[in-house]
């Protein structure tokens, strides 16, 4: 079932086609579905909502029924019956057959068990061909949920982030242009979490490996020289604290125009997505 909700956004009716563990602590999950010939978009940072069933429901239970009125008439179903809403983002797109990959950050699952395991993580760990699941997601190619747009007098690329954010930087890096320089810090849990991105871009990317748990981007970015820091557009998203941190640093210390630096906190430590929601 599909419905349309306010343009250029609509509901898509997925089902999982299959699933591969990328790391320790992260795995793709590739979707398909009838009308994904309908979902368009041309960003490589494209936010998605993905509505998950609680365990023990065949599918996400969304009053699609109510049209426009879907989200007060979520929002007043009891909680353990209202699917679970999360934000993701898009990993890639396929055509023949149409198909997307979203990647999971499995907190709390395996070796990574200092942060508890929230209902996706879950879901993730144990999604298999067949589960269903709804997807708010775009039917316009160029939408408001594309944060990636570095100004075309760009003359370095710059992104930051943890493994919330992993799945949006690598996909940034593999569509750069043959020639764009780029600089990339991304922190993962594990080693096992480095991935080999393959780019045409003239980047350096380095991979940070929290050993202890404590976060480390902040220090390395601080560290290294970056030149053109005049013309660089800066991409950060991950942990909420951090992101600010490192926004902090590009305009104060390295003397980045704030409007040459986009940020999104993925997440907030120590906070759900619900709670961060109703912060807002």
């Amino acid at each position: 079932m599909t419905t349309a909700v306010a343009a250029p956004f609509r509901f898509f009716s997925l089902q999982v086609v299959r699933t591969r563990r990328l790391g320790p602590s992260l795995v793709r999950v590739t979707f398909g579905g009838a009308d994904l010939h309908a979902f368009h978009s041309d960003g490589r940072d494209q936010s998605l909502s993905l509505f998950l069933p609680h365990p023990g429901q065949r599918e996400p239970v969304v009053p699609l029924e109510l049209g426009e009125g879907w989200w007060q008439g979520w929002r007043e179903l009891p909680e353990d019956v209202r699917a679970v809403m999360r934000s993701y983002t898009l990993r890639s797109l396929r055509r023949d057959p149409d198909e997307i990959d979203i990647d999971f950050a499995l907190h709390g699952v395996g070796p990574d068990a200092a942060t508890p395991a929230g209902p996706a993580s879950r879901w993730a760990a144990r999604a298999a061909a067949g589960d269903r699941v709804l997807l708010l997601g775009p039917a316009v190619a160029d939408n408001r949920a594309i944060r990636f747009r570095p100004p075309g007098d760009t003359a370095r690329v710059v992104l930051c982030g943890d493994e919330t954010a992993v799945p949006a930087a690598t996909a940034i890096l593999e569509a750069l242009p043959a020639g764009t320089r780029a600089r990339a810090w991304l922190e993962v849990p594990h080693a096992g979490d480095i991935q080999d991105v393959r780019t045409e871009a003239d980047a350096e990317i380095t991979w940070l490996v929290r050993h202890d748990g404590s976060p480390m981007t902040v220090d390395a970015v601080r560290a290294a020289p970056l030149p053109d820091a005049e013309r660089a557009y800066v991409w950060i998203a991950g942990e909420s604290g951090r992101v600010k941190a490192l926004r902090r640093h590009f305009v104060a210390e390295r003397g980045v125009d704030r409007r040459r630096v986009t940020f999104v906190g993925y997440w907030r430590h120590g906070m759900t997505e619900e709670q961060l929601r109703a912060a807002e």
